[in-house]
C-alpha cells in the first residue's frame, strides 16, 4: 500500500468514525429528550407524547407535556448546545482548556448583572435577561482588551479572566447580603442555573440566537482550527487573525449570553463539552458541532438526574457543578505536573 493510499484510508476511517459519533450523540439526545417528556410524576406513553408534539389534544398530556415538560426539555437542549459550542470556541481559539466562559468571568459578569437587576432595580424577567446579556458582552470585551498585547495569549487571558470573575463574584456576594428574602430566593435560584418554570418565551430568544450565530462559528471553523497552530502559522496559511477572532468571540459570547440569560449560569457545561467531544472524536476535524451536541446531552441528562435521581429535586446547575468541579481540579493538577503555566 502506498503512502497516499494509507493517508486516504485513514481519512475515510476518521470521517466514518466522526459520522458515527455524531449520529450516536444525536440519537442519545433524542432518546433523553423523549424520556424527559414521558417520565414524571405522571407517566405518559410515547404515543401521547408524539400526539402532543404534533399538536393534537390529549387530555392531561396536552398541558403537562405541552406546557410544562416540552419547553423545559427544548430549553435544556438549546442552552446546552449554546454553552457547549461557545465554550469549545474559546478553548480552541486560545489553545487552553481553562479558557471557558465559566472560568474567565463571562458567566460571572452575567450573574452579577442579573443579581443587581433583581435586588437593586427590581426588574422583571425580561429586564434581568437583558442586563445579563449586556454584561456578558461587556465583560468579554473587557477581558479581551486587558489581555491584548501584541496579540492575545491564552494564559494571560485566563488569568485576567479569573481575576475579573473573582471581583464580580465578590460583588454578587455583597448584593446577595443586602437582598430581601424574596429577592434573595429569586437571585439564588437564578445563580444556581435552573430550568424550573421554563416557558416558550424563554425558548424563543435562545433559539433565534442559536440559528443566527451557529452558522457564523461553523463558517469560521477552518480559521479557528488553524489558530491552534499559533498566530504566525495561521497567518501564513491565510487566516485573517483579528477578523476571525472578532467574529468568533462575538458569536461565542452571544450564544453564552443568551443561554445564561434564559437559565442562569449552568455550571461547567461550557467547560466540559469540548474535552468530552475531543475524547469521543479524536484528532482531525473541528469540535464545534460535536461539543454543541455534547453540551445539549449534558444539560438534558443533568436536568433529568436532578429531577428524579434523588429524593429532593435539584437545579440542573447543581448537578453539572458536581460533575465539573473534579475535572477542573484534575486539569489544574495535571497541568502543574507537566510543567504548564496553569
Amino acid at each position: 500500500m502506498s503512502t497516499i493510499e494509507a493517508v486516504v484510508r485513514g481519512r475515510r476511517r476518521r470521517a466514518l468514525r466522526r459520522r458515527g459519533m455524531l449520529t450516536l450523540l444525536a440519537a442519545l439526545i433524542v432518546a433523553v429528550f423523549l424520556v424527559s417528556l414521558s417520565v414524571g410524576r405522571t407517566y405518559y406513553p410515547l404515543a401521547d407524547v408524539f400526539d402532543v408534539i404534533l399538536g393534537r389534544i390529549v387530555p392531561g398530556a396536552s398541558f403537562t407535556v405541552g406546557e410544562l415538560r416540552l419547553p423545559r426539555a427544548v430549553l435544556a437542549g438549546l442552552t446546552g448546545f449554546c454553552f457547549g459550542l461557545g465554550g469549545v470556541t474559546f478553548q480552541t481559539m486560545l489553545r487552553n482548556p481553562l479558557a471557558s466562559p465559566d472560568i474567565i468571568g463571562i458567566s460571572a459578569g452575567a450573574g452579577t448583572a442579573a443579581v443587581f437587576a433583581i435586588v437593586v432595580l427590581g426588574l422583571s424577567e425580561t429586564g434581568v435577561s437583558t442586563f445579563a446579556i449586556v454584561a456578558a458582552l461587556v465583560v468579554a470585551v473587557l477581558v479581551y482588551t486587558l489581555s491584548f498585547r501584541d496579540g492575545v495569549a491564552g494564559t494571560r487571558l485566563v488569568l485576567i479572566g479569573i481575576g475579573c470573575a473573582s471581583m464580580l463574584n465578590s460583588a454578587t456576594s455583597y448584593l446577595l447580603s443586602q437582598a430581601g428574602q424574596w429577592d434573595l430566593q429569586q437571585a439564588t435560584r437564578w445563580l444556581a442555573g435552573s430550568l424550573n418554570n421554563a416557558t416558550w418565551a424563554q425558548v424563543v430568544p435562545v433559539a433565534v440566537a442559536m440559528l443566527v450565530l451557529t452558522p457564523v462559528l461553523l463558517a469560521s471553523a477552518r480559521g479557528l482550527t488553524l489558530l491552534e497552530l499559533g498566530d504566525d502559522a495561521a497567518a501564513a496559511l491565510g487566516v485573517r487573525l483579528e477578523r476571525t477572532r472578532f467574529l468568533v468571540i462575538v458569536a461565542a459570547v452571544g450564544l453564552i449570553a443568551f443561554a445564561t440569560a434564559a437559565t442562569g449560569p449552568i455550571a461547567f457545561v461550557a467547560f466540559l463539552a469540548g474535552p468530552i467531544a475531543a475524547r469521543l472524536f479524536g484528532a482531525g476535524g473541528t469540535l464545534l458541532l460535536p461539543a454543541g451536541l455534547v453540551g445539549a446531552l449534558l444539560v438534558l441528562l443533568a436536568d433529568f438526574v436532578g429531577q428524579f435521581a434523588f429524593g429532593t429535586r435539584y437545579p440542573v446547575g447543581v448537578i453539572t457543578g458536581v460533575l465539573g468541579a473534579p475535572y477542573l481540579i484534575y486539569l489544574i493538577v495535571r497541568s502543574n505536573r507537566v510543567g504548564g503555566s496553569l
